[in-house]
């Protein structure tokens, strides 16, 4: 077991396991994220039996960064996992502070057909560990602190719930990365079954729903996942969401060029959400060889914008990041594994 899959309870009950102290878990938290060592020998405040027997239980083994691109106020990263399989994760400044999207599986099974990272079919789940290995060795290449995180880079979060889960935990704890709930955001296709888990989830995270068309035949052609979950299911899902825990939705939608971008595709998105406590983030389509989706133009864009705006929807356009790096979601690790 890698040592950064464990959270704060986790490790208390290791200790306690192996006769030892139970406060002992917050010391060595205390070394992992905030001295941040990277090995076992650097601890000084537990015993060398104590030690020993940690580290031959317990890995402190990390990723392997292979590749960062830069651009302005934007890093991705290619990172090697210990089966030699790759992931990426995207730094982005903002004035609010320093956000990463992290991945939370090798590939995906939601076959979205403009996603780079659905292209790849899903290998495995990533372990909890995994994740929080992202944010940090990103904070020690960048050198500054990570105040944000979104799990939106490959994979679907909620089909590898419970390690996601128990990477929230991990961050979110003030002995560990101690980034708080509501500056962190999981992103979901729409897996109805664990929306209305996550409701009962205890950390008050944010959720984003990955729209990107407002109704069943436009989303069907291009989000295989509403065949199985369609609008009339998810949309009393979301509402039921909210109607627990009181938090804002995001809906996340990609304005792809003559698919879903019409100002009758805007009134019908108005529509849709209508009564529900929400606000749409249109995303501008980032484009890969791979696949055949062209960005909206910007015209467009604004035309989209000022209907839903009109209709009394709380609309933002998320500011694009890396357009002269492998921006897209899993581009970078496609190039890798295409050599």
């Amino acid at each position: 077991m890698n040592i950064y899959g464990y959270n704060l309870d986790d490790l208390e009950n290791y200790f306690l396991s192996i006769g030892s102290k139970k406060f002992h878990a917050k010391q060595l938290f205390d070394w992992l994220y905030n001295k941040r060592i990277e090995s076992f020998s650097e601890v000084t405040n537990l015993s060398k039996e104590v030690l020993s027997k940690v580290s031959s239980e317990l890995s402190i083994n990390r990723l392997k960064i292979v590749e960062v691109q830069k651009d302005v106020d934007v890093r991705k990263y290619l990172f090697e996992l210990s089966d030699n399989e790759h992931i990426e994760a995207v730094l982005m400044k903002h004035d609010f502070g320093n956000s990463v999207c992290v991945s939370s599986q090798v590939g995906c099974n939601m076959g979205c057909h403009f996603c780079e990272s659905g292209r790849r079919k899903k290998v495995r789940n990533l372990e909890a560990y995994e994740m929080v290995l992202q944010i940090l060795m990103i904070e020690k290449e960048f050198g500054e602190r990570i105040s944000h995180v979104v799990v939106m880079g490959i994979g679907e979060p909620f089909d590898n719930y419970d390690n996601v889960m128990k990477f929230f935990s991990i961050i979110n704890n003030p002995f560990g990365l101690a980034i708080g709930a509501r500056h962190i955001t999981v992103s979901t296709c729409g897996i109805v079954p664990k929306i209305k888990e996550f409701s009962k989830f205890p950390l008050q995270v944010n959720l984003a729903i990955s729209l990107h068309a407002p109704n069943n035949e436009l989303r069907n052609k291009i989000m295989p996942i509403n065949k199985a979950y369609s609008l009339e299911v998810l949309i009393p899902a979301l509402k039921e969401y909210y109607k627990k825990t009181n938090r804002r939705l995001t809906f996340e939608y990609i304005l792809l060029k003559g698919v879903n971008d019409s100002l009758e595709c805007a009134e019908e998105l108005a529509k849709l959400v209508k009564g529900l406590n929400c606000y749409i983030n249109l995303i501008p389509y980032n484009e890969t060889n791979n696949i055949d989706f062209q960005r909206t133009n910007t015209v467009q864009i604004m035309k989209f914008y000022d209907i839903l705006k009109k209709n009394k929807v709380c609309v933002t356009i998320r500011r694009e990041f890396g357009g002269n790096i492998s921006a897209a979601c899993g581009q970078l690790r496609s190039k890798k594994e295409d050599v």
